[in-house]
């Protein structure tokens, strides 16, 4: 199995939506210790957007030269699907930022959902070409969006939702460790009920797997 791991936090290692994904690696890592990680990084400032010769190559009625040859950011973008395209997981790690996806998430999201490539468009409207397979979304927040208590609109979730589902990924989980600016014991309180949460999801696979 290889899982790809797409970090998207500027604050890198050192980021609470970092140690969520690490915590859900690891729980796959279980259930699959030959397991191979590959890790994109795609936070501050690591992927650049993408660049006039996509914009001019995607906008136009079919395959451009630009496209076939793999000019500018068309490589990159090439380069970003194939990796997606090897992976039987993908885990994605970030925080919440203005309500949405933070923009460096949004730079590699551009660079995957790409016509003609990841998704066609028909008289039905657009559909992905992509083999399904898990996503876990791992997101932390300042604020809290979900549940009872939420005090903020969330985005985030619907969007991703969407937009991985134009390219044929459909199974997606979401955990997300909320909270995280209201002080110590919230941040405590947060993390221990998104422990549960994994434990919820991850447990039953892996003990019918007889994981450690």
């Amino acid at each position: 199995m290889k899982i790809l791991h797409v970090s998207c936090s500027p604050r890198g290692q050192a980021s609470e939506s970092h140690r969520l994904a690490r915590k859900i690696i690891e729980l796959l890592q279980r259930g699959e210790p030959a397991a191979v990680l590959v890790n994109r990084v795609v936070g501050g400032g690591s992927l650049p957007h993408v660049d006039e010769n996509y914009a001019t190559a995607l906008g136009a009625a079919r395959a451009s030269p630009a496209e076939t040859t793999c000019v500018g950011s068309i490589a990159r973008s090439e380069a970003l699907i194939q990796e997606l395209e090897s992976a039987d997981v993908v885990v994605i790690g970030m925080p919440m930022h203005n309500f949405t996806v933070p923009s460096a998430l949004k730079s590699w999201i551009d660079h995957v959902v790409r016509v003609r490539r990841t998704f066609d468009v028909g008289r039905e409207g657009k559909v992905g070409k992509l083999r399904d397979r898990p996503v876990f979304v791992a997101v932390s927040s300042g604020g809290i969006f979900s549940g009872d208590r939420a005090r903020q609109p969330d985005f985030l979730t619907p969007y991703l939702k969407a937009i991985l589902t134009i390219i044929g990924l459909h199974d997606v989980t979401f955990f997300s460790v909320e909270g995280t600016a209201l002080g110590p014991d919230a941040l405590a309180e947060a993390r221990a009920r998104t422990d549960r949460a994994l434990q919820r999801h991850f447990g039953p696979v892996l003990h019918r797997r007889g994981a450690p």
